[in-house]
């Protein structure tokens, strides 16, 4: 199993730069060329819904990218460290969709469609400490040669 991490401020010009090294990172594991795009898109999606929240929360930490190569799979975790409260654990005057997630909700849940539009396999996990997105796609193992 190969891991290559990326960890960038959260600032909207950074997005490209995580989509293109999940492309070829992608393009390296044996994803299909056909599916690459489709890579680049979710991770931009996932990227700017984590530089969108750790901005809106005040989160100065970096936003997190792990692209995994497995045997049979690729993945990508995009992962942000905004806290979520319980609905009924916000601060006084703090503004939250269900399930403690910031407003706008709508945006929020587009991004996450947009996501799961694209994306198979996708796992979407969030708490106090923040959130994760799980996106895998399968590989084709490289030719042996003889």
């Amino acid at each position: 199993m190969a891991t290559v991490e990326l960890r960038f401020s959260a600032l909207p010009e950074h997005v490209r730069t995580a989509r293109l090294v999940a492309a070829a990172v992608a393009r390296r594991a044996g994803v299909d060329e056909a599916v690459l795009d489709e890579v680049r898109l979710a991770v931009g999606e996932a990227c700017t819904r984590a530089v969108g929240l750790h901005q809106s929360n005040g989160v100065s930490a970096p936003v997190r990218v792990a692209l995994t190569e497995d045997e049979k799979q690729f993945s990508i975790e995009v992962g942000d460290e905004a806290p979520r409260a319980a609905p009924g654990d916000r601060a006084p005057g703090a503004q939250g969709g269900e399930g403690g997630e910031p407003e706008p909700e709508g945006e929020d849940e587009m991004g996450l469609a947009v996501i799961s539009g694209l994306v198979d396999d996708v796992e979407v996990t969030a708490g106090e400490s923040g959130g994760v997105i799980r996106m895998t796609w399968p590989t084709t193992p490289a030719p042996l040669l003889p």
